[in-house]
């Protein structure tokens, strides 16, 4: 009876934990979007422009890399460097 609640209680947590991992990759999907239409309207004098490509490069390969936590985190920092 225990390990039949447990082996419940276990497959229960791995079904709400699915969504968030979904959650993460939407989001730095949608950073990333977002991040780089604003990249193709900046203009060439801005100041931050390098770091804010740098940013860019770099959340694009945490997504490669499948870290959707770190790349949502690069975007949403170069987006606020954006505005």
């Amino acid at each position: 009876m225990k390990r039949t609640a447990l082996a419940g209680l276990f497959m229960s947590a791995a079904m709400l934990a699915s969504p968030v991992f979904a959650a993460d990759n939407n989001l730095c999907t949608s950073k990333l979007q977002e991040l780089e239409a604003k990249v193709n309207s900046l203009p060439a004098t801005s100041p931050n422009a390098p770091e804010i490509k740098r940013l860019l490069a770099s959340a694009k390969a945490s997504q490669a890399s499948k870290d959707d936590k770190k790349c949502a985190t690069e975007a949403s920092q170069a987006l606020s460097m954006a505005n």
